[in-house]
C-alpha cells in the first residue's frame, strides 16, 4: 500500500489551537496539507481567552508548511462560510474538515443554567452542523471531500454531569448518518471519532496512569485517515486513544411482534420484555429505511399471508 499523503490538498481544523486539534492539525501538515488552523480562542469553559491558533500555523511553517490562522467562530453560519472561503482564497481549495471546537460546562441537569445548556449545544452541534453544511457546500460540486465530526463517549454511553456535552456530541452521529447518505453521490465522505485524550478538557478528572498514555497525538491517526482518499468508508462511528481502534455500531435486537392489527396490553409489553431486549440477535441497519423494513417486517410478512388466503 502506498503510504498515505496529503500533497496538493487543503484541510480545515477546528478548534486547532491546542489539544487535539493541534494534534490534527500538524499531522495533516505534515503529510503534506495545506491547513486552516481556526481557534476561537476559547478556555475549557467557553469563556474568551487568548487564541493560540497563530502559533500552531508558525510551527507547521517553521517545518516548511503552508498554513493560515482562522479565528472564527463556529457557533457563527456567517463566519463558517468565511472560514470555508479562506481554505479557497488563500490556500487554493479545501478538500477535508475536522470540526473539532467545543468547551465543557460540567454540572448535573437540574444544576445547569439555560445557558449551560445552549452554549454547549450550540458550540458543538450547531457548530459541527455549520461547519460540515459549509463544507458540504463546497464538496458538492467539485465530487469529493472528507468531513470529520468529533463525538464523544460520554454521548454514546453516558457520563454524569454531562447531560448537555452529551447530547450534542449524539446528536452529531445522527448528523453523521444522514451526511453520509446524502453525500455518497456527490463523493463526499462523513464520520464521527470518539477522540480519548489528555487535553485541558480532561482537567480535574482523575485519570490515574491513563492519564500517562493517551496523548492526543495518539487519537490523530485514525482523523487523518478519515480525511484521505486512501479511505471508502462513511457514516461509520470510531473511538481511538491510547493506541487503540474501534467501531462503534448501532444495533437493533429483533424484538416481539404482538401480531397484525394487534393492540397489546401494557400486561403484553412486561410479559414480552426479554424478548423486546434480548441481544442475542442484534441487527445493524445502515439506514432508517433498512430499519424500518426490519422493524416493520413480520408485520407485513402477516399482511401478505392473510391476502393470499
Amino acid at each position: 500500500m502506498e503510504p498515505i499523503r496529503f500533497d496538493g490538498q487543503v484541510a480545515v481544523v477546528t478548534g486547532a489551537g491546542r489539544g487535539l486539534g493541534r494534534a490534527h492539525a500538524l499531522l495533516l501538515a505534515a503529510l503534506g496539507a495545506a491547513v486552516v488552523v481556526n481557534d476561537a480562542g476559547r478556555a475549557r469553559d467557553g469563556a474568551p481567552e487568548g487564541s493560540a491558533a497563530d502559533e500552531v500555523v508558525a510551527e507547521i511553517r517553521a517545518a516548511g508548511g503552508r498554513a493560515v490562522t482562522s479565528a472564527h467562530d463556529v457557533t457563527d453560519s456567517a463566519q463558517v462560510d468565511a472560514m470555508i472561503a479562506l481554505a479557497r482564497d488563500e490556500l487554493g481549495g479545501l478538500d477535508a474538515v475536522i470540526s473539532n471546537a467545543g468547551f465543557l460546562r460540567d454540572a448535573t441537569l437540574t444544576n445547569l443554567s439555560d445557558d449551560d445548556v445552549r452554549s454547549v449545544v450550540d458550540v458543538h452541534l450547531v457548530g459541527g452542523l455549520y461547519v460540515a453544511r459549509a463544507a458540504m457546500r463546497a464538496f458538492r460540486d467539485q465530487g469529493h471531500g472528507r468531513i470529520v465530526l468529533t463525538t464523544s463517549a460520554a454521548g454514546l454511553y453516558g457520563n454524569v454531569g454531562q447531560a448537555n456535552y452529551a447530547a450534542a456530541k449524539l446528536g452529531l452521529v445522527g448528523a453523521v448518518r444522514v451526511l453520509a447518505l446524502e453525500g455518497r453521490k456527490r463523493g463526499v465522505l462523513v464520520n464521527a471519532v470518539a477522540p480519548a485524550a489528555r487535553t485541558r478538557m480532561l482537567d480535574g478528572v482523575p485519570l490515574g496512569r491513563l492519564g500517562e498514555h493517551i496523548a492526543p497525538e495518539q487519537a490523530s491517526p485514525l482523523f487523518a485517515y478519515l480525511c484521505s482518499r486512501a479511505c471508502a468508508t462513511s457514516g461509520e462511528i470510531f473511538e481511538a486513544g491510547g493506541g487503540a481502534h474501534r467501531r462503534v455500531v448501532i444495533g437493533a435486537t429483533e424484538g416481539w411482534f404482538a401480531g397484525i392489527d394487534a393492540v397489546p396490553s401494557v400486561d403484553d409489553v412486561a410479559a414480552h420484555w426479554d424478548e423486546i431486549t434480548a441481544d442475542d440477535r442484534l441487527s445493524f441497519p445502515p439506514d432508517a429505511i433498512t430499519a424500518n423494513g426490519s422493524f416493520f417486517g413480520p408485520m407485513l410478512a402477516a399482511a401478505r399471508a392473510e391476502r393470499s388466503r
